[in-house]
């Protein structure tokens, strides 16, 4: 990956529904040019996928909840991370150090939903020993975007 695709990402982290054209102009490529390197970064796996990014209390999703999992023994991890991956309320979902084994960030419409998402669908897996819920009071920061500049500074030798 060289400059130019650092350079698109950024400029796609900020708007994915920015023209081919436009982003040929802004980095010095011609739209077919754009094209092609943005098929390659897709075919890569670097690009996922563009999304509208929603603010969850405008859509009635009003907490933000961590959940740490511990699971009692590895053979559970397969079949939890399966069963996790098909709850939409999990947005987030880390192998993580320390007393539990996976971090969840999840979203729901109040404590109520919370409740019911942690007794019916977490603990209710095989192999779940044992969780523990912070609810976030608030987020002032939360953001999809990756900081694509520290990669240039760290390139470089700069301090961040």
């Amino acid at each position: 990956m060289d400059e130019i695709d650092r350079e698109l990402l950024a400029l796609l982290q900020e708007d994915c529904r920015t023209s081919y054209a436009d982003l040929g102009s802004r980095v010095g490529l011609s739209i077919s040019a754009v094209n092609e390197r943005l098929k390659k970064l897709h075919a890569r796996g670097v690009i996922r996928g563009c999304v509208a990014v929603l603010q969850p209390r405008a859509v009635g999703l009003d907490v933000c909840a961590f959940v740490q999992v511990l699971i009692e023994r590895p053979e559970h991890n397969e079949a939890f991370l399966a069963a996790i991956a098909e709850m939409p309320a999990v947005l987030e979902c880390h192998h993580v150090t320390g007393d539990f084994s996976y971090l969840l960030k999840v979203r729901v419409a109040d404590t109520a939903a919370l409740e019911t998402f942690l007794s019916r669908e977490v603990k209710g897996l095989a192999g779940v020993a044992r969780t523990q819920t912070l609810i976030a009071l608030s987020s002032p920061k939360e953001t999809p975007t990756l900081d694509l500049a520290a990669l240039r500074r760290g390139a470089r030798g700069e301090r961040q």
